[in-house]
């Protein structure tokens, strides 16, 4: 679950970001309710949302590179569908890159995503195989930006703190992840995952994703900044969001191939 919200970037981002008020817990804890109201806090606040996002990438040799994007949401419905345009600001050689998600709750549909190359004047798909690589050059993943959904784990809960739910996931198609499983930590507040460590089959907790700030934003707990990082080669990417909005009401027709050529630039200032 990861970029924002951009919302875990973005991951968190992308996305994955913001979060939809919930009822307290009982003492038994309904686990797959626990699962949803994370996914909604992550993912899907308000009927749809704006922000501008700055990535910093740092290298095992601490060599940095800056990205900056701003991010438009629209949901279908909640923990369902969703929509998601990026649209690439700097550097000059992914300025006017813009990635386009079509988001599908149903567990037989994979995910829509596609990236457009402005040099090459090209839209490329991504396919459900490359969901979980590099994100324009980040430690992000394509998968963090528009987030994993929750119905493609197993989740079983491992403990219970003052302040915090800590879930085991384990992937029901072990073949299509890198992982073996990971574990998440959820605040037991906002339901904003704050903490994932992703693990090896050797038990190796190779990569890890935080949500470093979280700021109440128009009345939604919203993660401001987030970190992932590679922990076997000591690289790094910080993303922070600015300027965010909900509920805005954005068309549909911001979110259709159209957009990738011609943004809709009253919503990108």
């Amino acid at each position: 679950m990861v970029v924002g919200s951009m919302k875990s970037a973005m991951a968190l981002a992308f996305t994955g970001l913001l979060v939809a008020s919930v009822p307290a817990w009982s003492a038994e804890l309904d686990v797959n309710e626990l699962i949803q109201a994370s996914e909604r806090a992550s993912y899907y606040a308000g009927d749809d949302g704006r922000s501008d996002a700055r990535m910093m990438i740092v290298d095992a040799q601490g060599r940095k590179q800056l990205r900056q994007f701003t991010i438009l949401r629209k949901d279908v419905a909640d923990n369902g569908d969703q929509k998601m345009m990026v649209f690439f600001t700097r550097p000059a050689d992914v300025r006017d890159t813009v990635f386009r998600v079509e988001k599908h709750a149903a567990v037989s549909e994979d995910d829509d995503r596609w990236l457009y190359l402005p040099a090459l004047d090209l839209v490329k798909r991504i396919s459900a195989g490359d969901k979980r690589t590099s994100f324009v050059g980040s430690h992000f993943f394509y998968e963090d930006v528009s987030g994993r959904a929750v119905s493609e784990d197993t989740f079983t809960l491992q403990e219970e703190t003052d302040s915090r739910y800590v879930l085991k996931a384990e992937p029901k198609n072990p073949d299509s992840v890198e992982f073996s499983y990971y574990v998440v930590e959820i605040d037991k507040t906002t339901k904003i995952p704050m903490l994932i460590n992703f693990y090896k089959a050797n038990g190796e907790n190779y990569r890890r994703v935080e949500a470093v700030e979280v700021e109440t934003i128009e009345g939604f707990p919203t993660v401001t900044r987030s970190k992932v990082s590679d922990l076997a080669s000591g690289g790094y990417t910080l993303m922070e969001f600015r300027n965010m909005d909900y509920n805005l009401g954005l068309e549909d027709d911001i979110f259709s191939e159209r957009s990738l050529r011609t943004p809709p630039m009253q919503w990108l200032k």
